[in-house]
């Protein structure tokens, strides 16, 4: 119940540009439609535009009065976003016309489900990469983050070749990945 009724404050809220309750919706939800259009052929830039636009859309549907959101904003704001992502893509030529095919397979909870798990790994990713310590967050960022290759990261780091970047590299992987699991362990 208090859930719901936080819900309808967000919601009236946002219908009355209330900065704290567009700044709660895009804090709640931000990061799960960033993960979802990254993860599926875009970026963040895209992800933002994304956003924006379903943000513009559930502003204009609580300006009217008859309007009842029947979901969470979560599930509202991800369908919303997913739709557009999809057409984006279609637009682009990236993803087939089977669209409606995917709607009527997939339940859009299920989907939330799925994603919220996968930003609970991401957030846990993140506090592993910021406790692995320099040069290692550098380096593994330069390289999965920044798509460095070896040569280039053996330059910036000052490592004699490419082979040296690439041992540092596996080694600082492991740290990471041992961080991770210590991490996602806990939380389970």
């Amino acid at each position: 119940m208090k859930s719901e009724y936080t819900e309808q404050l967000l919601l009236k809220g946002l219908a009355n540009n209330d900065s704290k309750a567009i700044e709660t919706i895009y804090k709640d939800n931000f990061k799960m439609i960033q993960n979802y259009i990254i993860n599926n052929n875009g970026d963040y830039d895209e992800a933002r535009d994304i956003f924006q636009e379903a943000m513009i859309a559930l502003y204009e549907k609580v300006q009217s009065e008859s309007f009842v959101l029947t979901c969470k904003i979560n599930t509202y704001v991800y369908s919303v976003c997913r739709r557009l992502w999809l057409k984006r893509l279609q637009s682009q030529g990236k993803f087939s016309n089977q669209m409606d095919f995917i709607e009527e397979t997939v339940p859009i909870e299920d989907d939330i489900e799925i994603h919220e798990k996968r930003n609970a790994e991401f957030e846990i990713m993140e506090r592993a990469l910021s406790s692995l310590g320099e040069p290692c967050k550098s380096l593994i960022e330069g390289y999965y983050l920044k798509k460095m290759d070896m040569q280039a990261i053996a330059k910036e780091f000052g490592y004699t070749n490419a082979d040296n970047a690439k041992n540092q590299k596996y080694k600082c992987f492991m740290r990471l990945k041992k961080l991770f699991f210590s991490q996602y362990n806990i939380g389970e």
